[in-house]
Formats: structure tokens, C-alpha cells, sequence
């Protein structure tokens, strides 16, 4: 499973150390605009709709009471409000404030940039086929989308 005397990895060891690569990047870059990198991932969440309580702890993974002190702590920067849900007069709904737009934009292009850069070595094939693959492994595990794909599309960038 771990690492061979040629380099090569298992894909235990491959997977693991990406996520921690990737956590790496996405948690400096939240650091620089001011956010905890799950204030990050909730913002990039809502970047694409409101969404309620239910479907948020669902989508970040997070249990009701940590999910309710992040958007707490999130909401007392002025960066997410509640507001009641029109479908359910019990339900709160969390959706974005201008000034939490506005700074999930810089935040999202900032973060996707640096996260493409982490393949600068691979070429357009190479980098294709890696997304196909990561894309069905986490189709398979029904992982939400709490990511949207950077404009443009699928990123094939040469280097």
C-alpha cells in the first residue's frame, strides 16, 4: 500500500496524500481571504443556491450541532444569513450576503488556480484522464457536489 523502491504509489497512499495536498492548498488559500476552510467550503456550497440546514449537513458531512456553530460563526461576519424557508415556515434556509459573494469569488478562482497547479507536470492527456478517473471514484462513493467546476470546464490546461 505504500510507497514502492521505483516511486510508484499504491492508490491508498496516493489517494491519502492527495487529500492532504489538496487540504494544504485549499486551507492557505481560505487563510488568506480570512476564512476557516470549512467557512470556505460552505461558501463554495452556496455559491450555486441557498440551501437548508438538512441539505448542507448532509452535503459537508457535519453533524447538526457543528454545522449550526459554522454558520454562526460565518453568519456573525456577515458572510451567510438565514432566512425562513417559504416551503416550511420551520426550516431555514442559509444563503450568501453580497459581501460573502463577493469574497467567495476571489476565494473560489484563487483556490481553483492553485489547486489546477498542483498538475502543472502532467500533460492535457494526462490530466484528462486523471479527472475522468477521480470523477468516477467519486461518483461511485456518491460524493456531493460541493464544488463547482471552474468555468471553461473540465480543466485541460498544457503546461
Amino acid at each position: 500500500m505504500g510507497e514502492h523502491e521505483d516511486g510508484r504509489m499504491g492508490i491508498v497512499t496516493a489517494l491519502v496524500r492527495s487529500t492532504f495536498l489538496v487540504n494544504a492548498v485549499y486551507a492557505e488559500s481560505a487563510r488568506e481571504h480570512g476564512l476557516t476552510a470549512q467557512q470556505g467550503q460552505l461558501l463554495c456550497v452556496l455559491m450555486a443556491q441557498p440551501y437548508g440546514m438538512g441539505e448542507l449537513g448532509a452535503m459537508l458531512r457535519l453533524a447538526k450541532s457543528s454545522l449550526t456553530g459554522l454558520v454562526d460563526r460565518t453568519e456573525r461576519n456577515g458572510l451567510v444569513q438565514r432566512a425562513a424557508d417559504p416551503r416550511d415556515t420551520r426550516a431555514v434556509r442559509v444563503a450568501l450576503t453580497p459581501r460573502g459573494a463577493a469574497l467567495v469569488e476571489g476565494f473560489y478562482a484563487e483556490t481553483c488556480r492553485r489547486i489546477e497547479g498542483l498538475a502543472d507536470g502532467l500533460d492535457a492527456a494526462e490530466r484528462g484522464t486523471l479527472a475522468a478517473l477521480l470523477g468516477r471514484v467519486l461518483r461511485d462513493n456518491e460524493v456531493p457536489a460541493v464544488f463547482r467546476e471552474p468555468e471553461g470546464g473540465p480543466a485541460t490546461r498544457r503546461t
